[in-house]
This record gives C-alpha cells, sequence and structure tokens, in this order.
C-alpha cells in the first residue's frame, strides 16, 4: 500500500505537468504532433486527478507508518506542482483580460502615434486596438458597429485576427487555454473546444472543423490610421496591466529580446517578417525585406493582379486587388497613382466616378507562423 502511496504522487506530477507541457511553450513542445493527445488529457483531467487522489488516500497511511518527513515531503512537493501547474503556469492566469475596455477619441487619445495598431472599420463606425495591448492580453471582447467582436494577438507567431465570436449564431465566451505549433488556442464556454486563433477554426473538441467569422482588419501606425480614419475610437491602456505592457513595448518593433518573440533580420528564417496575403484557395508570402526595399510589389495571385503596398511610415501596409494587370502604381505621400486613377493608401478612389479597389486579407507574421498554417503557400 506504500507503493501505491507513492505512485499516486508521482502519476498526479507527471499528469499536471504533461497537461501544461504540451499546450504551453516549452522545449520540444510545440514541435510535437500532440494536439489530441493534450486535448485528450485535458478533457479527461478531473478523472485523472480522483484516480491518482484514491491512490494517495489508499496508501497514505501506510506510507506514514514507516515514516513521517518522506510521504510530508512528497504531498508537499506535489501541492507545489499542482499549483504551479494550475494556478500560475496556467494560460489564462499569465494573460489576463483587461477589467474594462475604454476609449478615447484622436483628440483625447494618450496612446502614441507610432504604436502599430489593429484597426477595424464597418458601417462608419472605426476602432483601434494597439498590438503593445493586444499582444499581452491575447484577445479583447469589444463591439463594433452593433456586432460583437473578438480582437485576437498571438505574439508568438506576429499574428493579428479579428472575428466575430459566433457559434451556430450564438455570442460565445472564450479563454485563453494555451497554444499549439507556437499558435494561442482558445477554448469555448459552452462547449469546451479548442480554436486556433490564427485562423478562427476549431481544431479539438465537439465543434472540430467550425470556423468563426472573420473580421476584415488592417495593421497600421496609429497616425496612419487616424489619417484614414479622423473619427475613430482608440482603445487605452488599463491602469491594471500597466507593467505587462511595458514589457511589450519594444515587440512590435522587433527589438524584443525572448527567443520566442524576437525578429531575425535575415529573409526566410523562422523568424523573419513576412506580408502574408490570401485570395480564393491561394496563398503567398512577401518577404518585408522586400517590401521594405521596394515599397511597391506588383504581382499576380489567385489569378487576379494584386499589389502589396507599404506606407511612408515604413511599417503601415496594405494589400489590394488590382483592376487589371496593366495597371501599374506609383505613390507620391501615400497617394497611390495610375495613368488615370489616384486612390488613397487602402485603395479608395480619390474620383468620385471611379471604382474603389478591393482589399484583400493581409497580415504580418513570421514565416514559420504562415508556412506551417498555409503549407501549401508561395513565396
Amino acid at each position: 500500500m506504500k507503493k501505491i502511496f507513492y505512485l499516486g504522487i508521482l502519476f498526479l506530477i507527471l499528469f499536471e505537468i504533461a497537461n501544461v507541457y504540451f499546450i504551453m511553450p516549452m522545449p520540444g513542445s510545440q514541435k510535437m504532433e500532440s494536439l489530441e493527445g493534450a486535448y485528450f488529457l485535458y478533457s479527461w483531467r478531473w478523472l485523472f486527478r480522483i484516480l491518482f487522489l484514491l491512490m494517495i488516500l489508499a496508501g497514505i497511511k501506510h506510507a506514514f507508518s514507516f515514516s513521517r518527513w518522506l510521504p510530508s515531503l512528497a504531498i508537499l512537493l506535489v501541492s507545489g506542482i499542482v499549483f504551479a501547474c494550475n494556478f500560475i503556469m496556467a494560460a489564462d492566469s499569465m494573460f489576463k483580460q483587461p477589467g474594462s475596455v475604454v476609449f478615447k477619441n484622436a483628440t483625447e487619445n494618450k496612446v502614441e502615434s507610432s504604436r502599430l495598431i489593429l484597426g477595424i472599420s464597418m458601417n462608419g463606425e472605426s476602432k483601434a486596438y494597439p498590438i503593445q495591448f493586444l499582444g499581452y492580453h491575447h484577445q479583447v471582447r469589444d463591439s463594433i458597429a452593433g456586432k460583437p467582436i473578438m480582437v485576437t494577438y498571438c505574439t508568438v507567431c506576429r499574428t493579428g485576427r479579428v472575428f466575430e465570436p459566433l457559434i451556430e449564431g450564438k455570442s460565445e465566451k472564450f479563454r485563453l487555454v494555451g497554444m499549439d505549433h507556437f499558435n494561442a488556442m482558445f477554448e469555448d464556454k459552452t462547449t469546451g473546444s479548442w480554436w486556433r486563433q490564427v485562423s478562427g477554426k476549431a481544431v479539438a473538441g465537439p465543434l472540430k472543423g467550425k470556423t468563426l467569422p472573420e473580421v476584415p482588419s488592417i495593421q497600421t501606425t496609429l497616425e496612419k490610421w487616424i489619417e484614414l480614419y479622423p473619427n475613430t475610437l482608440i482603445m487605452q491602456a488599463d491602469e491594471e496591466f500597466k507593467e505587462k505592457y511595458e514589457g511589450m513595448s519594444k515587440y512590435e518593433s522587433g527589438a524584443s529580446k525572448s527567443k520566442l518573440t524576437l525578429r531575425d533580420l535575415g529573409s526566410w528564417k523562422d523568424k523573419s517578417w513576412i506580408i502574408g496575403v490570401e485570395s480564393g484557395s491561394e496563398s503567398k508570402a512577401y518577404d518585408w525585406n522586400r517590401l521594405q526595399k521596394e515599397g511597391i510589389i506588383h504581382d499576380e495571385l489567385g489569378g487576379k493582379p494584386v499589389v502589396i503596398i507599404l506606407s511612408k511610415d515604413k511599417m503601415s501596409f496594405v494589400a489590394l486587388e488590382r483592376l487589371n494587370s496593366e495597371q501599374l502604381f506609383s505613390m507620391s505621400n501615400d497617394t497611390l497613382i495610375t495613368a488615370d486613377t489616384r486612390y488613397n493608401f487602402i485603395g479608395i478612389s480619390l474620383d468620385s466616378t471611379k471604382s474603389n479597389l478591393r482589399r484583400l486579407n493581409a497580415y504580418q507574421e513570421y514565416w514559420h507562423s504562415w508556412q506551417i498554417f498555409h503549407p501549401l503557400t508561395k513565396k
């Protein structure tokens, strides 16, 4: 019976560590195909815990009859590990949601204009969400033009996405549960399914295969966004997380020193920046260094002519579908110029008699992230 006590202690320790290891960025964990196993362990966690606790209780009397300090030490050890794994190392304990989301207009705003933001504009309403804040929180729940939205960001992939948190037409709550292949995962409250941040797709659980509707967004500097949408509202810092935001202050510029979030200044390295663009069923990655040098890249994707454009601020970018393959652009102060038409930075015609250009889904990401989640991508 003494052996049963120590086996229960050992199994509980190993289980709690495994329950965290497979869904957090630990050595080797994010390169394994372990999602199904991780979800199984997590889904049945209370059954495993009860089983191992029963083993401990069955042998505790015999263990203490031989020694007092050794089983006491074992209980202290397992208690510490259980606490650490569930209240310190758990994703939603490390990255908490803002208590309230406060917005200011451009006049009252206190966020530095050089900061990168995810911007959303819908039905005449515009909002900007600083990446410095999103990177810590991972998700911010809000609404725009009467629609609920879930603004998400994963710093380890450098992926910003906005979704409608709707499942079968009903608003759902999500919490950060961990990550897989270095991408954040959220768990819905109703079914406990796991959803990938980069795609909004359920990858484990009862709703596996379902996808959240994506809301178009654009990554720009706050200054550029205000220029485009002067009536925008801007998310402000939550004072409760001031220190966390300060820890994110160098991330967006690529100056982070963390191994998980640093930038490789070369091209096509795991941590190199790329612009990923989707058109129809096709996707393509464009080297950030090339875009920095050229400013404008004309191309074709999914059988359609496209153009990728970098702003004069060297940080804001956009991908647009050209009217035809002969339409070529030059740029002056972020005004796009063709032979017969001028457009603003996001493709809106400055001539009311001419059509606007369609904006494509385009994202700044680490190369390792884009190629993992777009295995057929071109470059």
